[in-house]
């Protein structure tokens, strides 16, 4: 009989379990680990099946405003440059050497300041010679007159015939006439000295020197006489500009005419600080372009204003018109069109298109589309669509400082004061 065998058996029993225990070990960690994985796929389940939350919308905020309304007086605005009112170019009426020069290269001159000198020498001579033809013509009518007189005492007494007298008559108008000429060449020749000082014809400022002294020169009729300098007449100034004919119509039915006001500013002003009037409109229109030519006039005594300079020019209607007016930046742009969006009592935002004018002190110049009843939106534009609604706050339209926009070449559309 064995002893040991109960006690075997019983070591083999216990290794049997620690290995079964050994087994399911793994199982339950998994069965551990698995769990979080099922809890997030049971609440992604339960999110995806719950019905969403609905959002709040938000109505966007915008400023609106009544127009502006006011009185004001439009102008026609054209684009031109200023014109010399007189220019000369300045040629010798005698030919010669020039041997002095009296200005200065830009100078300003008055009428009849000398300018150049031609050497007067050969003139002054010539003038001579006439002066000595004079005075041989004068000694040859005084002999002819006292042979008259001598035979109109001895024809009394029948010593000298009828003949011979009218023969002594002839010879004292012929002596007469040969003085004239004499006289006359006199006072040609003192016109060539005269000439060897060539003097400013008008005033105003005198260009640089063609020719400086030593240089010989010529005298002709026209241009083919040796050019000088050229002087151009400054006080006043003429401002030259082309018109469409749509707006020499406008201008005409609003009564302009030579002699209304004008307003100029130059390319660095932002206003209109030169005062003028209309002098000039042409007598019809170019068939090529479908323009017109005019000009104005205007006083320049401290010689600012030069030939050449750009300007921009605009011509009053004289009609005061009520117009309204909105911020310039309110308008909206559909491809051609321009329109106003405005807010109705329930904040239902409409698109009202609109005919525009003229831009005033940043504000646009409504000409129709709009009532002054309209609450137009001036701020928030971007966030406002036809039929959306909105919140609307109540704003206010005013004037604002605008700085002029930078002048072109080309004639612009117009422009509008508010009427005094």
């Amino acid at each position: 009989m064995n002893v040991h065998a109960p006690i075997e058996n019983e070591a083999t029993d216990s290794r049997k379990a620690a290995r079964s225990k050994t087994r399911r070990s793994p199982l339950r960690h998994l069965a551990w680990l698995a769990l979080p994985i099922i809890g997030i796929g049971v609440g992604y389940l339960i999110t995806q099946s719950a019905p969403p939350r609905p959002a709040v919308a938000q109505v966007p905020v915008v400023t609106v405003a009544a127009p502006l309304e006011r009185d004001i007086t439009e102008w026609d605005t054209f684009v031109g440059r200023f014109e010399a009112s007189r220019s000369v170019d300045v040629r010798p009426r005698v030919s010669g050497q020039v041997t002095e020069l009296h200005f200065t290269d830009g100078q300003i001159v008055k009428k009849g300041d000398p300018l150049f000198t031609i050497d007067p020498r050969p003139f002054q001579a010539a003038l001579a010679e006439a002066e000595a033809s004079v005075a041989s013509a004068k000694s040859e009518l005084e002999l002819a007159q006292t042979n008259l007189q001598r035979a109109l005492r001895l024809i009394k007494s029948n010593a000298v015939s009828q003949s011979e007298v009218d023969r002594l008559e002839a010879e004292v108008k012929v002596a007469k006439a040969s003085l004239a000429a004499a006289e006359a060449q006199v006072r040609a020749r003192s016109l060539d000295v005269e000439f060897t000082t060539v003097r400013a014809p008008i005033a105003g400022r005198v260009s640089d020197r063609r020719v400086d002294a030593g240089n010989l020169v010529t005298a002709s009729s026209g241009a083919d006489g040796t050019l000088l300098t050229t002087i151009n007449a400054l006080d006043p100034i003429y401002f030259s500009f082309t018109g469409s004919e749509a707006l020499f119509l406008k201008a005409k039915r609003n009564g302009a005419t030579e002699g209304s006001a004008v307003e100029i500013r130059l390319q660095d002003e932002t206003g209109y600080n030169w005062k003028g009037k209309l002098d000039f409109i042409d007598n019809g229109l170019d068939r090529h372009s479908g323009t017109i030519r005019a000009r104005a006039v205007l006083e320049n005594a401290d010689l600012f204003l030069t030939p050449g300079m750009f300007g921009q020019m605009r011509l009053a209607s004289h009609v005061s018109t009520r117009a309204l007016l909105v911020p310039d930046t309110a308008v909206q742009t559909d491809q051609t069109q321009k329109a106003l969006l405005v807010v109705d009592g329930d904040g239902t935002v409409a698109g009202k298109p609109v005919t525009l004018g003229p831009v005033l002190d940043g504000l646009r110049v409504v000409r129709s589309g709009i009532s002054p009843t309209d609450r137009v939106i001036i701020s928030g534009t971007q966030m406002a669509f036809p039929g959306t609604k909105v919140q609307a706050q109540e704003g206010q339209i005013a004037p604002v400082d605008d700085p002029a926009a930078p002048l072109t070449t080309m004639t612009l559309a117009g422009e509008a004061t508010f009427a005094r």
